[in-house]
C-alpha cells in the first residue's frame, strides 16, 4: 500500500505572474501615471522612450490592478496623524445627487479621514468625527475649521479642547478668536454628546 505524502501549502502566486513585462516596469508605469498625473499616452511615450514597448491600453489595465495592491503596500508606511487637524467640508454631486464631503487634514497634509453625508448638520459632523477618532485612535489637540454652523461654537460648545477656525483673524468675531485647551480633548466630549 502506498502512503500519501503530505502536501505542503501551496505557494501563492505573486500579482505580477502570467505578465509579460518585468515587475518593476509595471510599478513605474503605475506610479508615473498616479503620481505625476500624466495620461496614459504619455506613459506609454515614456516608456517608449526607455526602450519599452508597450501600448496604453495595457497601462489603463495595469493601473486598474495593481493600484489597490500599491495603495495597501503603502498604508503601513505612511506616517503617524498628527494632533492638529483642518476640518472643512463641501458639496458635491455624487451619483447624480447632492452630497456634504467631510475631510480632515493633520499638519503634515496627511489626509486623516474623509465621510459622504448627504445632510450638513451637527450629528453628520459627529459621525465624522467618531469615525475619524475611532480610526487612527488619535484624539485632535486642535481642529481648525471653517466656523460652518455644524461644529460647536467657541467655548460654549466645545467643552475642554481647542476650536479655532481658519478664517483671518480681523473677521472673526471678537468673542470667536481662541478656545484655550484644559487637557481633556473637546472631540471626545462633543463626539459622546450626541445630538
Amino acid at each position: 500500500m502506498r502512503t500519501r505524502r503530505p502536501r505542503s501549502a501551496p505557494i501563492p502566486q505573486s500579482a505580477f505572474a502570467g505578465f509579460r513585462f518585468p515587475p518593476d516596469i509595471i510599478v513605474l508605469a503605475v506610479r508615473w501615471y498616479l503620481r505625476f498625473g500624466l495620461s496614459y499616452r504619455d506613459v506609454e511615450e515614456l516608456l517608449t522612450e526607455r526602450g519599452v514597448e508597450v501600448d496604453h491600453v495595457t497601462i489603463y489595465r495595469w493601473v486598474l490592478r495593481f493600484t489597490p495592491l500599491l495603495a495597501d503596500a503603502a498604508r503601513p508606511r505612511r506616517h503617524a496623524v498628527g494632533s492638529r487637524w483642518w476640518v472643512d467640508e463641501t458639496y458635491v454631486k455624487v451619483a447624480r445627487r447632492w452630497r456634504y464631503v467631510y475631510r480632515a487634514v493633520d499638519q503634515s497634509g496627511q489626509v486623516v479621514d474623509v465621510f459622504v453625508s448627504p445632510r450638513q448638520d451637527a450629528k453628520a459632523a459627529r459621525r465624522f468625527f467618531r469615525r475619524a477618532i475611532g480610526t487612527t485612535k488619535i484624539t485632535p489637540v486642535e481642529v481648525v475649521t471653517d466656523h460652518a454652523p455644524v461644529y460647536p461654537g467657541g467655548a460654549g460648545g466645545v467643552g475642554a479642547g481647542s476650536l479655532a477656525s481658519n478664517r483671518p483673524v480681523r473677521q472673526q468675531p471678537r468673542r470667536g478668536r481662541s478656545w484655550p485647551t484644559e487637557g481633556a480633548a473637546w472631540a471626545d466630549a462633543w463626539v459622546q454628546a450626541g445630538p
